[in-house]
């Protein structure tokens, strides 16, 4: 599918949407389910927030403005996903996570056990105490030792 509008970024880094005589900088793209579904719903939003364009699906998109789309995401949004939990500092909260991800090794406090959220039957979400998300996929794929420490909260 061809888009019927165009995406490019301005001397400053901006994302500029262009729609026929429509020339909106600073469009800020959205995903409607981040999580659930990161690649279907999208909203391109101008900077006072109103909805420019809606992509249904991430595959809709031809490759540069996928490209585009795709960085100004990935800037947004910050969401490790976690892959070992190594340690815990105790298993009252409030406690000290110190956690492997996709982006690093981090060390997050978690103010209480509220702060892990199931989404989906497979999919974790804790919440640390500056607000910052960190996504389990898929519990039971966590090696023993982490299932096992996580098993302590839930």
């Amino acid at each position: 599918m061809n888009a019927d509008f165009s995406l490019r970024r301005d001397a400053f880094g901006a994302l500029v949407f262009e729609k026929g005589t429509l020339c909106v900088t600073g469009v800020t793209p959205v995903r409607a389910f981040p999580v659930a579904a990161p690649h279907n719903g999208i909203a391109l939003l101008s900077p006072e927030g109103h909805e420019l364009a809606w992509i249904d699906r991430w595959d809709d998109l031809p490759e540069p403005l996928r490209q585009l789309v795709e960085e100004a995401l990935a800037k947004r949004e910050f969401m490790p996903e976690i892959r070992r939990i190594i340690a815990v500092s105790s298993f009252a909260t409030p406690s000290t996570w110190r956690v492997d991800t996709d982006r690093g090794e981090f060390s997050f406090i978690l103010r209480g056990e509220e702060d892990i959220r199931r989404l989906k039957q497979e999919v974790l979400l804790i919440s640390d105490s500056h607000g910052i998300h960190f996504l389990i996929r898929n519990p039971a794929a966590l090696d023993a030792h982490s299932r096992k420490l996580l098993d302590r909260f839930l």
